[in-house]
């Protein structure tokens, strides 16, 4: 009997691995769209928080421009903590996190532009609805956003 070769791309790591089918392993999709919900909750009082820190920092000046202010601390919040483990604050407490359709965490690119999408959702109401019924009755749970990028949520593997 000749021994198997294991090529270093055989090899799975955290970066390698495609995404989980939820037909096999619904585990990893197992209640994603409720704790998207928890953590989008969580991730708004953060963000409301930071927005209310840096107030004084513009000697209150930032009242006057309050929804840009909120605008820019949430843009720059989520692509921070989306380029820095693939989830949100939100998201690590309620145990989630996105990843590619390659199956890898996301990089500041894909922290980018799912940023964006989801910031351009919010921006079309109509939008917004059906990437939350998307979420809510698709096997992946995926929004609009993970749709055009091929993201998704999946409940964050123990170890």
């Amino acid at each position: 009997m000749r021994a198997k070769t294991v090529h270093h791309e055989d090899i799975m790591t955290p970066e390698s691995f495609d995404l989980p089918d939820p037909h096999y392993q619904p585990e990893f999709y197992a209640d994603v769209p409720l704790k998207r919900l928890i953590s989008w909750a969580i991730d708004t009082v953060i963000i409301v928080l930071l927005v209310v820190l840096i107030l004084p920092f513009t000697a209150f000046t930032g009242l006057f421009f309050l929804p840009l202010l909120g605008f820019v601390v949430n843009f720059a919040y989520r692509v921070i903590c989306l380029s820095n483990g693939s989830a949100t604050l939100g998201m690590r407490l309620t145990a989630i996190e996105f990843r590619t359709g390659r199956g890898a965490p996301f990089t500041l690119s894909d922290a980018l532009l799912h940023t964006l999408g989801y910031t351009l959702s919010w921006m079309v109401p109509l939008a917004q609805f059906v990437s939350v019924i998307f979420m809510a009755s698709q096997e992946r749970g995926q929004g609009l956003t993970d749709m055009v990028l091929g993201s998704v949520a999946l409940n964050r593997r123990a170890g």
